[in-house]
């Protein structure tokens, strides 16, 4: 069996994935209302994707990204409410065996150490059932929340790449943050 194939199967027998406070678990169209919330909020979407306009827009937008391929991507569920509140996924290469993180919450729970507790999960399952070398993620330089949770989860600071994109007319810079099995070894021990 190949590493593709190793951790296509072991994505999808890990579907589902609990923290004490969260459930990590499959986008559906059914969260589009929760999804909505946030996704129509700008200041929780303004470095992260275009502001969603309506309930319908944001069901497309389930289908395409996280119904279309659903391996790797999670819903965000606070267990006490049942309320979905962000996404967070994990885009492996395995050809490389490294993984990108990227996440979104509702800023509604900004604050509560929600993000970095979904994150280490994903972080643990990537390195201890994925087998892989390292995770990273990027952020724009305009966000430094973001890379405070990266910082919690223990990534380190690998580059600010200037005009790594361009956002209509502005020009962004980019902070790459990343974790090395060594060094998450190093964490949990």
């Amino acid at each position: 069996m190949t590493t593709k194939e190793r951790h296509l199967l072991l994505l999808a027998e890990n579907q589902r994935l609990e923290t004490p406070r969260l459930l990590l678990r499959p986008v559906s169209l059914a969260d589009a209302a929760d999804m909505f919330a946030y996704a129509n909020d700008e200041e929780t979407t303004t470095f992260v994707f275009a502001r969603h306009g309506s309930v319908d827009e944001t069901k497309l937008r389930i289908a395409e990204y996280f119904v279309a391929a659903p391996l790797g991507k999670y819903a965000i569920e606070e267990k006490d409410s049942g309320k979905m509140i962000g996404t967070i996924d994990l885009r492996v290469e395995s050809e490389k065996e490294i993984a990108e993180l990227g996440y979104t919450l509702s800023r509604d729970y900004w604050g509560q150490g929600i993000m970095p507790e979904a994150a280490m999960t994903l972080l643990h399952f990537g390195f201890e059932t994925l087998e892989l070398i390292r995770i990273f993620a990027r952020h724009d330089a305009r966000n430094p929340k973001s890379g405070r949770v990266m910082e919690k989860i223990g990534m380190k600071l690998e580059a600010t790449i200037p005009a790594a994109r361009k956002s209509g007319e502005e020009i962004i810079d980019e902070v790459t943050r990343g974790i090395t099995l060594e060094e998450w070894k190093k964490r949990i021990m």
